[in-house]
């Protein structure tokens, strides 16, 4: 009997039902795999050799595809990865052979304020322990691949300094004259290290390295993340990772990982992590675990191939995108979408009666604070307010794709009657199917309305198109973004980002890339106090970076950083270990 999420935290829930699950081997076999397509990692993970698996079923053609987005979020997110398993488990529940793809957590939001990503209540990934903690290593695969590509640059760049061109000539190097001034990247970790985000690198002797500025940024915001989540297959990576830009010379010439002949040590460092994790839902579902958050600064997409693997094995294959619509979904919609050929059949957008009252007036949550007051009792103004705003703005963002949307109101057992009867009849009245999901407290049984309304949706023809063509000029790019998707009057650009998009739309390689946007998740604007659906404002783009070998430019928009920081109350205040048994507590 599952325990009872009201009175128990997400680890204790976790740490019950792991006493159920199955083992690899049985899911792998109830799934269909083959003996050989399955790599164990233990007894409960494992992962898929996807070259095996995708040769046989290439030809099997593929299951219904469902991507689960949601509103503008408060910093205390809305359960987007809960309603993704909850929505697993329901179909299961009506008999549907279901699988899914989630985002491996990074350590940051894990050890800080967000948790592990693996869901809660009773939808949740399980084992809890290993999918919070580093799972099989393909972030750490990631960090080994970036700082290797980042110590092949500044070995360089102090060879260069202390080494005469026939020096250089005896050891087989050519002089590549790199700008210091020009640095494209930085080392990366994986938590969230406010204090490493501007550094000073070489200081000592010149045998210490080459001296300059330099800096940290979160691992998942690496491009090699992102080469994770779109390469196809090994091919594929391998072609990517020779692309990547790491700094210009004096010159103005991009010097890249084949310039420094460390693209091929980077590629075999990931080549494990280019199959996809095995994991399961409380229930027993089969749930891919791949790729990596933080759609605000990175692509935040579950990987290309698991979702190539779920369409094959499942008559439903239920994929995630990071943070809101806005953000995440539109990188689903525009670059995923695009870069794999696959287009859904159905998009599910979470809402929460929390969330709409913020959009509608309520102050903001905190993170590490108690909730305001104004959340504890019933307040329907606030939230039609919200969702006349943020909930309708973003229902249009959908279908702008020609997807059928379904919101889910992802319900907590505090929400009043009146206030889900107002969200259910403002977004009908937005074109929207409308499912109340108890998945958290009740799991699968609680998200039953939302697996019919999914399942009515997959049967209905959509339109899919993209916002743009690769053909539109970059600057015309982020205009749509901004106006179509963010509902933004236009946009204005720093100096140095217009020089920098000016000679991308002259670059016949980069003009034809696809455009990856980095923006706040806590509003549809570049500022995070801006609620609801602001009117009358201005994106505001500070710089462009380019991430060749992912495929898209990366306009930053507002103060962002790629290296978020850790609140003053972490969550891994509340981590430990239980000596006897080396059970881990305290994940959520």
């Amino acid at each position: 009997m599952a325990l009872d999420p009201t009175k128990h935290a997400d680890w204790e829930i976790a740490e019950e039902a792991e006493t159920r699950m199955k083992t690899v081997y049985q899911l792998a076999d109830e799934l269909g795999l083959k003996k050989d397509e399955l790599l164990p990692h233990g007894h409960y993970v494992g992962k898929i050799d996807f070259k095996r698996t995708l040769n046989r079923l290439g030809n099997k053609p593929d299951g219904k595809y469902i991507d689960v987005t949601a509103i503008t979020p408060t910093p205390l997110g809305e359960g987007k990865s809960t309603t993704t398993i909850g929505l697993i488990q329901g179909l299961g529940k009506r008999g549907k052979i279901v699988v899914g793809a989630i985002r491996q957590p990074s350590g940051g939001p894990t050890m800080n304020i967000k948790g592990s990503a693996a869901g809660g209540g009773l939808s949740q990934c399980i084992p809890l322990t290993p999918f919070s903690l580093g799972l099989t290593g393909d972030i750490n695969a990631i960090m080994n691949a970036h700082n290797l590509a980042m110590v092949a640059l500044t070995s360089r760049m102090q060879h260069e300094a202390n080494y005469d061109d026939e020096k250089l000539a005896k050891r087989k190097l050519k002089r590549l004259d790199i700008d210091p001034q020009r640095i494209e990247m930085k080392w990366i970790m994986d938590f969230c290290a406010q204090a490493l985000r501007n550094i000073v690198i070489g200081i000592g002797g010149k045998m210490d390295g080459f001296e300059m500025e330099s800096g940290f940024a979160i691992a998942v915001s690496s491009e090699i993340m992102a080469i994770l989540a779109v390469a196809k297959d090994l091919a594929d990576m391998r072609q990517r990772m020779a692309k990547i830009v790491l700094a210009y010379d004096k010159s103005g010439n991009p010097v890249t990982t084949a310039d420094l002949e460390v693209d091929g040590a980077m590629t075999a460092w990931m080549v494990e992590a280019l199959n996809p994790n095995l994991m399961q839902t409380i229930e027993g579902q089969p749930v891919f675990v791949h790729a990596g958050p933080f759609a605000n600064i990175a692509i935040g997409q579950s990987s290309i191939v698991a979702d190539r693997i779920g369409l094959k094995l499942g008559d439903y294959h239920v994929t995630e995108s990071g943070f809101g619509a806005d953000i995440g979904f539109e990188k689903f919609w525009n670059l995923k979408c695009r870069y794999s050929g696959n287009h859904p059949n159905a998009a599910v957008v979470v809402a929460t009666i929390r969330a709409l009252k913020c959009h509608g007036g309520a102050p903001a949550p905190i993170p590490g604070h108690p909730l305001p007051d104004e959340y504890s009792g019933e307040n329907v103004g606030w939230v039609e307010a919200g969702a006349a705003s943020n909930l309708e703005h973003i229902i249009s963002v959908v279908k702008k794709a020609g997807i059928n949307p379904v919101v889910c109101i992802n319900a907590f057992y505090t929400d009043t009657d009146a206030e889900i009867a107002a969200v259910r009849r403002i977004a009908e009245a937005a074109g929207a199917r409308v499912a109340l999901s108890r998945h958290w407290e009740k799991g699968g049984d609680g998200a039953l309305e939302l697996a019919d309304a999914v399942v009515d949706a997959c049967n209905e023809p959509n339109n899919f198109k993209f916002l743009y063509e690769l053909s539109t000029p970059l600057r015309e790019r982020i205009d749509l973004i901004a106006r179509e998707v963010y509902g933004a009057d236009g946009v204005d650009y720093t100096e140095e980002a217009l020089n920098k998009a000016k000679a991308m739309e002259a670059d016949p390689e980069t003009s034809k890339m696809g455009t990856c946007m980095v923006k706040t998740h806590l509003s549809l604007s570049d500022d995070p106090n801006f609620k609801g659906a602001p009117k009358h404002w201005r994106l505001q783009i500070r710089d462009i970076l380019t991430y060749k070998g992912a495929g898209f430019v990366v306009p930053i928009a507002g103060n962002i950083k790629l290296m978020p920081g850790t609140c003053s109350d972490p969550a891994f205040r509340r981590v430990d270990v239980d000596v006897e048994t080396g059970k881990v507590k305290g994940l959520f």
